[in-house]
């Protein structure tokens, strides 16, 4: 049997996506389970983590398992991850024994790991991530690289809940840049990408210029997503064309991909399109449209206080999913039985 890992929806079918969150929903409805009994995850943070740490742990508790913290660099041994590289840097360990080790001690593997912002050709190869998936020989679990598929659960199980049904078809969703003081990681609008066309959702890219288009590795992904579930993924840069009719707006804010590495001279280009801000006037022009972020939110700059504390917004029901599909994720992968 081959060991199944969740490093993207993408490796995962329609149907199983489907049981994860049929799952989710009854860990919703009752939350402790034994599913996890007797086993441990590792979770690996190399970037901070408010919801993500929290639901995880309190997800493998309720499940009956332990979840074991590590920040590799802080509280855990730096790790190597390139291969023939002479160790005689900061690193102490090399990923092959750190995720052959773990694989002794514990049944699950959690990483989260964003990219560097210095060279995009290099972090898209996610080898951090792929590197424990490499090595390990239990189920590794994306917590967030460049992509967060278990953000991607949460999202479509928030909008099932809210349109009553999993069949999302039809529905016009909007996936808008919002500015940021700061250059920000990509993974979530890839993820929303995927996973709106994976749902078969009429999708509109809405950024301020081509620049702003995310990597073609995941519009091209999404374009076919799209052409086999029924949906359409279209660019837009038209504020209002873009939220006109809309039945869901989700907000990220992300760097520009030509300009990465090169932050100070993207920043004038970013700092002209505040106007992006998701406001009353923009939901104003959607067909009712429920809002929704990821979060953390900057209040008054992706997002006004009205928009957030409106009955349309649902990132408050999107987070608690993350609890919910998690546990359906690591009961999913524990099942295998793997360990080393």
């Amino acid at each position: 049997m081959n060991l199944r890992h969740f490093l993207t929806t993408q490796d995962w079918s329609r149907a199983e996506l489907d049981a994860l969150l049929a799952q989710a929903a009854a860990f919703k409805r009752a939350r402790i389970g034994r599913q996890l009994e007797g086993k441990a995850i590792a979770l690996l943070f190399f970037n901070s983590s408010m919801r993500t740490r929290t639901s995880f742990e309190l997800g493998a508790h309720q499940l009956g398992g332990k979840a074991i913290v590590l920040a590799p660099g802080k509280d855990a041994w730096p790790i190597e991850f390139g291969d023939g590289t002479v160790m005689d840097g900061e690193a102490e360990e090399h990923i092959a024994e750190v995720a052959r080790v773990l694989s002794r001690y514990v049944d699950l593997i959690g990483v989260r790991a964003f990219p560097k912002f210095r060279d995009w050709a290099v972090d898209r190869e996610d080898a951090v991530i792929r590197a424990f998936a490499r090595y390990a020989t239990v189920p590794v679990i994306n917590m967030e690289t460049i992509t967060h598929p278990c953000q991607e659960l949460a999202h479509v199980m928030a909008l099932s809940e809210h349109f009553g049904t999993t069949d999302l078809r039809g529905k016009k969703y909007v996936l808008t840049w919002t500015y940021h003081p700061k250059p920000l990681n990509t993974a979530v609008a890839n993820s929303a990408l995927l996973i709106a066309t994976r749902y078969g959702m009429d999708v509109t890219l809405l950024c301020p210029t081509p620049e702003y288009v995310l990597d073609q590795r995941y519009m091209e992904a999404s374009r076919r997503n799209a052409a086999e579930n029924g949906g359409s993924l279209r660019v837009c840069h038209d504020i209002e064309e873009a939220y006109r009719g809309a039945h869901v707006v989700y907000a990220k804010s992300w760097g520009a991909l030509p300009y990465f590495g090169r932050w100070e001279q993207e920043k004038p280009i970013r700092d002209a399109y505040r106007h992006f801000i998701v406001d009353e006037a923009k939901m104003a022009l959607t067909d009712h449209a429920v809002f929704s972020h990821c979060l953390p939110l900057r209040r008054n700059v992706k997002a006004t206080d009205a928009v957030m504390d409106s009955p349309a917004c649902i990132a408050i029901d999107e987070a608690e999913n993350r609890l919910h599909v998690q546990k359906a994720v690591m009961a999913a992968l524990a099942e295998q039985g793997a360990g080393g």
